[in-house]
């Protein structure tokens, strides 16, 4: 089970939560976003964390050079687009970036976004399910109708998102099995504030997850 923690601002909120077990962190370089962190600031979380933490860059709208820019500086592992890329623009990122994780980010409001998630799938890594809101692309809290998973079956790994917090994250995943769920995305459920990770969530989260094994 991959744990993503999005968001990350601070660089002992990082490690900790990666001693906690995450597997990847997520840091948020939309500049628009309450939860954006500098190029400069992922670096330094960034060379102190494990090798084996991924670091996921989450970028919606940009330019593929603004994009290939952050992640040299940043020393990025991979690269989450949220926006309204296109699979044609993942592409081409593809080609930019042939050493990097690239993960796409769905904001599900009905059944048909599902349906387009194949086109997708075969241009990225990694498909990521988020809750759409009108004037937010993430960290909304909102959840996915979790019944439409039931026949979600892309042809490569994905994560799940959404509201998800450590109350409510098994009754999340034991709609999402099977079909290459691969893990969950936690962002807002685990927070004091925009940014601020409540490492008391964080570590009921994981101690949640030791019912799956």
């Amino acid at each position: 089970m991959r744990v993503k923690i999005c968001g990350i601002t601070k660089l002992d909120q990082g490690m900790a939560i990666a001693r906690l077990g995450a597997q990847a962190l997520g840091f948020i370089c939309v500049p628009a976003s309450p939860r954006y962190v500098s190029p400069q600031t992922i670096r330094l979380i960034a060379i102190e964390l494990p090798e084996n933490v991924d670091r996921i860059g989450v970028f919606a709208n940009t330019t593929i050079e603004n994009i290939c820019q952050v992640a040299i500086e940043s020393n990025l592992s991979g690269v989450q687009l949220h926006g309204d890329e296109t699979a044609e623009y993942c592409g081409r990122l593809r080609e930019f970036l042939p050493g990097i994780e690239i993960i796409k980010a769905l904001r599900v409001k009905t059944p048909e976004t599902l349906a387009a998630a194949a086109i997708y799938a075969l241009r990225v890594d990694t498909l990521l399910l988020d809750a759409y809101h009108p004037a937010q692309l993430g960290g909304t809290g909102k959840t996915i109708d979790w019944m439409m998973l039931a026949e979600f079956k892309p042809p490569c790994p994905w994560l799940l998102a959404g509201g998800l917090t450590p109350e409510n994250v098994l009754n999340a995943i034991d709609s999402a099995r099977g079909n290459n769920f691969s893990g969950v995305d936690l962002s807002s459920g685990v927070e004091i504030a925009p940014g601020d990770k409540d490492l008391t969530k964080v570590a009921q989260l994981f101690d949640r997850l030791k019912a799956l094994k």
